[in-house]
């Protein structure tokens, strides 16, 4: 068998990662095994080990990337607008829309490992990316907020974002139900005073 260029293997490590990063919000950092990896990067399952030592490794680099994008997606979002009230709206609304709750393999990380996290020991690597990533989207939400009292802007981030949090979970946990969009009505009503009802206006990823 001809041996793999350099770039073609950068390339195949690529592909593995990005489509780790999919199935882990999909179905949990512990859902899913090599061989769901590689079948999904349209590898074969024995290359996997030229590429990482261990699935751990795999799943540490893969939830890395996946708050990498959420915060990029924020970041452009928030580029767009010129108010710190649009640039929010731009951020919550996309998040709390039902494309974002029926489509976890592109949405929230933080949601989409939150379980997973319960189990995972306080120093692990996954845990520790989990927090900075965490932080990271925290501290963006921040930015947004008009409030210049250190003390009151974290306590309304933490409130806020707990809020977003919840809601797309429960939204999931629901779909099918009305409940369901209730949730998501209730969290932008209360986040976006003067949403109308069952908005879904310019909803994308995150």
């Amino acid at each position: 068998m001809p041996r793999v260029s350099r770039k073609q293997a950068d390339l195949n490590r690529e592909t593995i990662v990005d489509a780790a990063t999919r199935l882990f919000r999909e179905r949990g950092l512990h859902g899913i095994s090599v061989v769901d990896v590689m079948a999904a990067a349209g590898l074969t399952h024995g290359g996997f080990y030229g590429h990482f030592e261990s699935r751990e490794a795999l799943a540490q680099e893969a939830s890395g990337r996946a708050f990498e994008q959420a915060a990029q997606r924020w970041q452009a979002r928030v580029a767009e607008h010129d108010s710190k009230d649009a640039a929010h709206r731009a951020v919550v609304e996309p998040y709390l829309s039902r494309e974002s709750r029926d489509n976890p393999g592109d949405s929230c990380p933080v949601v989409a490992f939150a379980g997973d996290m319960c189990h995972e020991a306080a120093d692990s690597g996954l845990r520790q990316t989990y927090l900075h990533g965490l932080n990271n989207l925290l501290d963006s939400l921040g930015t947004l907020l008009d409030t210049e009292d250190a003390a009151s802007k974290r306590q309304q981030v933490l409130v806020q974002y707990s809020l977003m949090f919840g809601a797309l979970m429960l939204s999931r946990a629901t779909r099918g139900d009305p409940l369901s969009d209730e949730i998501l009505e209730a969290a932008r009503a209360t986040l976006m005073p003067g949403d109308i009802k069952g908005s879904s206006r310019n909803p994308g990823k995150l």
